[in-house]
Formats: structure tokens, C-alpha cells, sequence
């Protein structure tokens, strides 16, 4: 059984098949996906080794994979390497420089996506200093924005309210939120399905009795 796991998620078969077949013979095994959804359910359920995530997706964007990834610290030790054919489309949302993962443009060589994994894997050893916003509300319905870094908390006082907010605090709420709001949207959308796959059962039933 191959002990690295390498999920590439695009919805372009031809980009996957490309990966595959670039990546030199060795102890691999490459899960494909094709849309963010389903390679955000990969990268909860597999122990994976690098992911590879083009950043225009159907279903989830490859934008929203990064965030929930970033937003939960087991996923985001996880190498990185983000593809678009557009560098721009990426910078619009995360700045450079990339800090910790890797950008691959497209189209690449082999060479290109080689140096590209070494990069992402070297980069996800580098500590973090986390910063975390935080929305605390303040007296009159004023929103305060809290960033919390390095594990010291600021504080911002609003209408003679001071909010004060720990690191570990912050980041477990805004990850049981995160994971709450996907939750309940994805069941939602298992629910619909559902209920229009017993609609189409149902309406060939009538036909062919």
C-alpha cells in the first residue's frame, strides 16, 4: 500500500491525468477530484502527504478549500501547492509572497511541478505566527475587530467596552463556527438531493407501470 498520498483536486481531467503520470516512480498514490466539495472531503478523511488545488472550482471554490483548511491547524500542516492559469486570480485574494504553499501557473512541465512539491513541503515546516480577526460586539451594535498574535491578545475598547480575547479561545470558535455553517450547508444539500433523486424514482415508476 503506498504510504504518501497525493490528492490533486481540478476539474480538468486532463490536469490530473498530467500530474499522475509527471510524478516520478516511487511509493505514491494520487486521489483525483474533481470539484472543491468533494476534495474538501477528501482532505478530512484521508491522511495525505501534499495537496494539490486549483483555485477555480465548481461546487467549492478553491479560494474557500484554502480558507477552511487554513482555519483548522491539523489540515494546514499539510503541503501545499495552489494551480491557476491566471497568477493574478490568486494574489486578488492571498498576497505574495506565499509564505506557506507553493503556486504552481499553468501549464507546467515536469520539472516546474517537481520543484514546486520540494517548495510547498519545505514551506510547511516553517512555524506560523498566527493572526486570527475576531468580530466582538460593543455597546451600540459597533463592531470591534480583534487581531490576536504571536498568543497575546489586543484589545479594542468601543463606547467604553473593552473586549479582550485569548488565542486559543479565538481560533476554537472560529473553527466550530467554520465547521458548523459547512455542516449544516452540506446537509442541506444532501437533504435536496435526496428528495429529487425519490422524485425521479418515483416518476419512472408512473411511467413504465
Amino acid at each position: 500500500m503506498a504510504s504518501n498520498k497525493i490528492l490533486v483536486i481540478d476539474d480538468t481531467t486532463v490536469v490530473r491525468v498530467k500530474v499522475r503520470e509527471m510524478l516520478p516512480p516511487g511509493n505514491f498514490e494520487v486521489l483525483e477530484a474533481k470539484d472543491g466539495l468533494e476534495g474538501f472531503n477528501f482532505i478530512r478523511q484521508e491522511k495525505l502527504s501534499l495537496i494539490m488545488l486549483d483555485f477555480l472550482l465548481p461546487k467549492m471554490s478553491g479560494w474557500e478549500v484554502f480558507q477552511q483548511v487554513q482555519a483548522q491547524p491539523e489540515l494546514r500542516k499539510i503541503p501545499l501547492v495552489i494551480m491557476s492559469g491566471r497568477k493574478e486570480e490568486v494574489t486578488e485574494k492571498i498576497p505574495e509572497p506565499f509564505e506557506y504553499f507553493e503556486f504552481l501557473g499553468k501549464p507546467f512541465d515536469q520539472k516546474q511541478l517537481i520543484n514546486a512539491i520540494k517548495s510547498a513541503m519545505a514551506k510547511a515546516k516553517q512555524p506560523r505566527s498566527e493572526q486570527v480577526p475576531v468580530a466582538a460586539v460593543a455597546t451600540n451594535g459597533t463592531v470591534a475587530t480583534i487581531a490576536v498574535k504571536n498568543g497575546t491578545a489586543a484589545t479594542s475598547t468601543i463606547a467604553n467596552t473593552t473586549v479582550v480575547t485569548s488565542e486559543t479561545e479565538v481560533a476554537a470558535s472560529a473553527e466550530v463556527n467554520a465547521l458548523n455553517e459547512k455542516i449544516v450547508t452540506m446537509q442541506a444539500e444532501i437533504d435536496g438531493l435526496k428528495k429529487q433523486l425519490a422524485q425521479v424514482v418515483t416518476f419512472i415508476k408512473q411511467k413504465f407501470k
